[in-house]
């Protein structure tokens, strides 16, 4: 036979200030365990709903700054975008202008990088001034008729820094008259990087002549020349620091002095 156990009670004695006696309360002691622990599990949702709720609130705090950058970046966007408005308004304006005046008709230097000025040969000359025989095919001539200074010589190795130079470089006034230095057929006549406009004729024996920083020729390519003909302008086109002609001579593909075939007085 199962002997029952008796059921444990906690007792509770309560008291009032204003009257002597007492009030006890008996109470099973498994309810006093059952409502500690419910007291301890709604004391760990409060300490778990804080840890969760702080957060929450931190970022609730954070909106209003938020919402206050995106408002300062929609602000700072519209005034770029007037901004921009108004750039395209003033380039329009530029451009009418340029119209009105004509600006336009002066062609712009990026636009002849590929083209070069060319009019019909001549073999104009002044009374008074050396005679060229047409027919001569060796480079012989002096290029210029006007007075010039050989400012820089030919060498075939740098000196002092400086760059190889394989032609004479010769100072004299932009439009000045340039003349082939022999008889020979024209097989470049275009702009370069280095020699601006220029001209490079073709000879017998194997020699050919070149004649930069022009500022306008007046042959193009495959043209015949004799020798004493007009082929251009000098000027100061491409990498030069003063107006001159760029005076150049070669044999064989290889530059040589123009000095020991061309006298100034020939």
């Amino acid at each position: 036979m199962k002997i029952k156990r008796p059921v444990r009670h906690a007792l509770i004695i309560y008291f009032r200030e204003d009257r002597v006696d007492s009030r006890t309360y008996r109470v099973p002691l498994w309810g006093v365990r059952a409502a500690a622990g419910g007291l301890a599990a709604m004391a760990v949702l409060v300490l778990l709903a804080v840890a969760l709720y702080t957060p929450v609130t931190r970022a609730a705090g954070q909106v209003p700054t938020l919402t206050r950058e995106v408002d300062r970046l929609r602000a700072e966007n519209a005034q770029v975008t007037e901004l921009a408005r108004a750039l395209d308004s003033v380039e329009a304006g530029y451009l009418r202008l340029r119209r009105m005046v004509g600006a336009d008709l002066v062609p712009d230097p990026a636009d002849l990088a590929g083209a070069a000025y060319e009019s019909p040969g001549i073999t104009a000359m002044l009374p008074g001034i050396m005679r060229y025989v047409s027919g001569v095919a060796t480079p012989t001539y002096w290029p210029l008729e006007e007075a010039g200074y050989v400012t820089r010589g030919a060498s075939d190795t740098a000196a002092a820094g400086d760059e190889p130079h394989p032609g004479l470089d010769i100072a004299v006034r932009v439009g000045s008259v340039v003349r082939a230095t022999a008889a020979g057929t024209v097989v470049e006549a275009g702009r370069a990087s280095d020699y601006g406009l220029y001209v490079l004729l073709r000879h017998t024996g194997g020699y050919e002549s070149m004649y930069g920083h022009l500022s306008r020729l007046t042959v193009g390519n495959g043209t015949t020349v004799g020798a004493g003909e007009v082929i251009g302008l000098s000027g100061n086109t491409g990498r030069s620091t003063a107006p001159h002609l760029h005076f150049e001579i070669r044999r064989d593909g290889r530059s040589i002095d123009p000095a020991t075939l061309v006298k100034e007085d020939s």
